[in-house]
């Protein structure tokens, strides 16, 4: 095991640790100030404790902040300006887990924190150099923006989260061993890829406790920004498989409920993972199918990145949206047997 390999185990060991043992202690706080109540839009059906986010965001903060400081406190300029916009983004996260915050405040508030990463990225990152610097920077604020809450919108679901950032992650890990990932956004990956193990045992199926807002907002940031990284670096089939499933079940259903005059803001149970419920799937089959997807998505991204070959990348690229489109097809018909 190489020096990079074997500090992201050591990210990853660590923040598992750490988020289980804060999940501990604050749950009983949480249990008395932050119970998310079952409503019409819910999948629970008893009141549960939320804001385990706060243990998953703070424990990989913490370990992949010592990591990179230790094998190269100048190295992480650039990541103190993400950790900064993830700390922020929580506590907006935290704040509409408490009391509900107008729509147009939070997004105002999320697209602060996105750019202000981008603004401290360097000047030479590009994803497409032939577009001009403002133009690519303003789409890719619009996307950080909407990458943040479909991360949102799709934890609805116990251990959905956990089935879609533990590969994405895992396959981050593996791309950072083999060169093909800078090393901070690796040490970063492997910390919230072990924060999330730590949590999984807390939010499995039926949960003890949920990851809130303050949980999935930063965990979206921070995604959001490790893809870019795959972006910035010309991976760019990489980054469009690892969060295809998320990014085709929230992209079309919020197209379709726009396109049906449906208040596209408001809280609803439309998106492929919930009718999939409605449908007789148990919640075991729909993340079980959601994580062996997600497998599937983040060998062909890591496949992508070994050949540099357009016509190769594209054919991954065709292959990952046919698996995405065959499990949302299945997710919107009735179960066999049902």
């Amino acid at each position: 095991m190489n020096n990079s390999g074997m500090w992201t185990l050591v990210a990853t060991v660590a923040a598992a640790m750490l988020s289980a043992a804060l999940i501990r202690i604050i749950r009983p706080l949480l249990l008395r100030h932050a119970l998310a109540r079952p409503n019409a839009r819910s999948s629970h059906q008893l009141p549960t404790p939320q804001g385990a986010g706060i243990a998953v965001v703070a424990a990989t903060l913490a370990v992949a902040g010592t990591i990179i400081a230790l094998m190269d406190a100048s190295a992480a300029q650039f990541p103190m300006a993400v950790f900064a916009a993830t700390l922020f983004i929580a506590v907006v996260g935290c704040a509409d887990d408490l009391r509900s915050l107008p729509v147009v405040t939070r997004l105002v508030l999320q697209a602060s924190a996105v750019a202000a990463i981008l603004l401290a990225a360097p000047a030479d990152l590009r994803v497409v150099p032939a577009v001009p610097f403002w133009i690519e920077r303003g789409l890719l604020l619009l996307a950080g923006l909407w990458f943040v809450n479909l991360v949102n919108f799709m934890d609805g679901l116990d251990w959905m989260t956990v089935a879609e950032v533990v590969p994405i992650t895992a396959a981050m890990i593996v791309l950072g061993s083999i060169g093909d990932f800078p090393w901070p956004a690796a040490i970063l990956a492997a910390a919230l890829c072990g924060a999330m193990i730590g949590f999984a045992p807390f939010n499995r199926p039926i949960a003890t406790i949920f990851l809130g807002d303050v949980g999935s907002l930063p965990i979206g940031l921070l995604l959001g920004w490790c893809l870019l990284q795959l972006a910035w670096h010309q991976q760019i089939a990489a980054a469009l498989l690892l969060p295809l499933y998320y990014l085709a079940d929230a992209t079309s259903t919020l197209l379709r409920r726009i396109a049906g005059g449906e208040p596209f803001w408001a809280g609803h149970r439309s998106h492929f993972y919930q009718r999939a419920t409605d449908n007789g799937f148990s919640v075991i089959g729909v993340v079980g199918a959601v994580f062996t997807l997600n497998l599937v998505l983040a060998a062909l991204a890591i496949a992508s990145t070994r050949i540099q070959s357009f016509s190769f990348e594209v054919a991954l690229v065709v292959i990952g949206a046919g698996a995405v489109a065959l499990l949302l097809h299945r997710f919107s018909q009735p179960r066999s047997g049902k």
